[in-house]
């Protein structure tokens, strides 16, 4: 009987630190990351109605962010801001860059390079054999 009650314990405590032990792994409820980039979503598209943005450019620079999130949050702020006489303002910062740029952006910078590297050996490959005709050149004129 001890047993018995003592295996459900250990169920119940193993159950309720789920949430716990996914935060900890990085693993995120499906259900409680849609809600979340929903509410960013709206806040963004809030934001952007108010600093004057297009909701195509929004669009485009939160790509990552639902559309009909940042659609709900531009709609209701430019009802606001018609109700209450608001006018818009100027943002001062660039746009944030999209989750991952970074990386992309170092990829991009190193295959640059690569290929600059390996332009700049073709170069030097084919300076050689010129370089080598006109030492045999210089070689036969003093002859």
């Amino acid at each position: 009987m001890h047993t018995r009650s003592f295996l459900i314990f250990v169920a119940m405590l193993a159950l309720a630190g789920c949430d716990q032990i996914n935060q900890k792994l990085g693993l995120e409820d499906p259900g409680k990351k849609d809600a979340r980039l929903e509410a960013e979503g709206k806040a963004v598209g809030s934001a952007c109605r108010h600093s004057g943005r297009a909701i195509e450019d929004c669009y485009a620079i939160y790509t990552w962010l639902p559309k009909a999130g940042v659609f709900e949050g531009w709609r209701e702020m430019d009802s606001y801001m018609r109700e209450n006489k608001i006018e818009t303002i100027v943002p001062l910062l660039p746009p944030p860059e999209a989750p991952g740029a970074k990386k992309k952006k170092k990829l991009a910078k190193e295959e640059a390079s690569a290929t600059e590297s390996e332009s700049e050996s073709k170069t030097a490959k084919a300076a050689e054999p010129a370089e080598s005709a006109k030492a045999a050149t210089k070689s036969d004129a003093k002859h």
